[in-house]
């Protein structure tokens, strides 16, 4: 496994208003990328974009606090939407794991494959490959040599259920 990420640095520009109301640029800054704080998530590295806390539709216009800065337990707020930046060094996974959330998963460099609880795979190769993720149990591998990188918009959502069954976060 490499032990230094070769991945551009992400630029991330958030827009608002000014007093007069013109839309004028707010922050213009790279994205700042560590360990993830999750057993088994070692060889990856997730930088937060933006984090809304207090709901849909959230009122993150008229603020201005940078929702990067905002803190998450875990990877889903329960009341908003997070936008990770996610890099997996060549060669690693991440453990099985499933959230209460409906994500969209955007392949931006490199080649990951979706793993399924039920050991179907799907590799995703080219950038703008995209994986919904409904609530299921997954998992992520990188098969390269090269890292990969892709953006994840979680948003919060109510459990999937089947048979009846609520299926909460869960991690393997």
């Amino acid at each position: 496994m490499a032990s230094s990420r070769q991945l551009p640095q992400v630029q991330r520009v958030v827009t608002g208003h000014d007093n007069s109301g013109f839309g004028v640029v707010q922050n213009n800054s790279t994205l700042s990328f560590s360990s993830m704080d999750i057993p088994g998530m070692d060889g990856a590295k997730a930088a937060a974009v933006w984090v809304t806390t207090d709901g849909i539709p959230t009122k993150d216009n008229n603020l201005s606090e940078d929702g990067a800065e905002r803190p998450v337990d875990g990877i889903v707020h329960p009341n908003g939407t997070n936008l990770r930046c996610t890099d997996l060094a060549p060669g690693a996974q991440t453990p099985m794991h499933r959230t209460t959330s409906l994500d969209y998963n955007i392949l931006l460099q490199g080649e990951l494959i979706l793993i399924m609880e039920d050991g179907s795979e799907t590799h995703l190769k080219n950038p703008g490959d995209t994986v919904i993720q409904k609530g299921t149990m997954h998992a992520w591998r990188n098969p390269s040599t090269e890292w990969a990188r892709w953006m994840c918009a979680v948003i919060a959502a109510e459990p999937a259920v089947v048979n009846g069954k609520g299926l909460e976060n869960e991690t393997r």
